[in-house]
């Protein structure tokens, strides 16, 4: 009996170790050398000097257009994409025709298939001067500037990542058990009353899961910001690249990733809290 478990065990460690090792390469040592980082000095030919200070901490408050830019439009641009996202995702798991929905879910992720750089590129000629902007001149609306404004990023973003709200809550609504929307029906319930107390609070995992992915890339997004905002509206992505790759600044720029390291977790935190309170459920698995 011993002999057997110990075989599982050693078993279940040889098939842990390939993922373990691959993350410990590459996520936690990575993060060590990023948090050394952060508590250095800027050497003065740029790039980082051994030291051990938390300046660089302290001085986070002279990237605040990037942070309240990222805290403003982030959320936004999450919550615009789960409102977009839910109608969608309801048609396409409650309302569908079966021999449809694999198209369906099919042309959903096929704007995966072309890099966000083309997209993000093919907006900014949408919106730029002769796209929308010049339609709207043809009708006597002149002098409308859509692109370089914080409007254009949370196109950019919902464009960009509609996809990934979108997959997380039609699984949701894929697997709810349609005996319980009949059931309320059939106590008499409207069906305003069945999806606020039925289909939405069951659905709330795949919310909180798209919800929570959505946010956690917007918190580092750089590219839609740099086409779509015109240099106007930093992220701290934006402020990442600057301080890394121009500024030579790596103790303040890791300063700046590590905070930004501690913001996603209390992302996956807070979501967590609110699916298992609202949904009743104990632990809600994110990834």
């Amino acid at each position: 009996m011993a002999s057997s478990r110990a075989r599982r065990t050693i078993v279940t460690a040889l098939l842990l170790a390939p993922a373990s090792a691959w993350l410990v390469v590459f996520l936690v040592l990575p993060f060590i050398a990023v948090l050394v980082f952060s508590v250095g000095e800027r050497a003065p030919e740029g790039g980082y000097q051994a030291a051990l200070s938390f300046a660089q901490y302290a001085n986070l408050g002279a990237r605040s257009t990037a942070f309240w830019n990222t805290a403003i439009l982030a959320p936004a641009g999450a919550f615009a994409c789960l409102l977009v996202a839910y109608p969608v995702a309801y048609y396409l798991a409650i309302k569908a025709p079966p021999r449809w929905r694999l198209i369906l879910l099919a042309l959903v992720v096929i704007p995966f298939w072309t890099s966000l750089l083309m997209r993000s590129y093919a907006w900014m000629y949408i919106l730029g001067s002769r796209g929308i902007p010049a339609l709207l001149d043809l009708v006597g609306i002149a002098d409308i500037r859509l692109l370089n404004t914080p409007g254009s990023v949370l196109v950019g973003i919902v464009y960009g990542y509609l996809p990934l709200m979108i997959l997380p809550i039609y699984v949701s609504l894929e697997r709810l058990d349609r005996r319980l929307l009949e059931a309320s029906a059939d106590l008499g319930a409207t069906p305003f009353s069945t999806f606020f107390g039925v289909t939405l609070p069951l659905s709330l995992p795949g919310v909180m899961t798209g919800f929570s992915l959505v946010m956690i890339l917007l918190l580092g997004e750089y590219l839609i910001p740099t086409l779509l905002g015109g240099g106007k509206v930093f992220f701290i992505g934006n402020a990442l690249v600057d301080l890394f790759l121009q500024s030579r600044n790596w103790p303040f720029g890791s300063a700046i990733a590590v905070t930004l390291v501690v913001a996603s977790v209390v992302v996956l935190l807070i979501a967590n809290r609110i699916t298992a309170r609202v949904s009743g459920a104990r632990q809600v698995d994110l990834i």
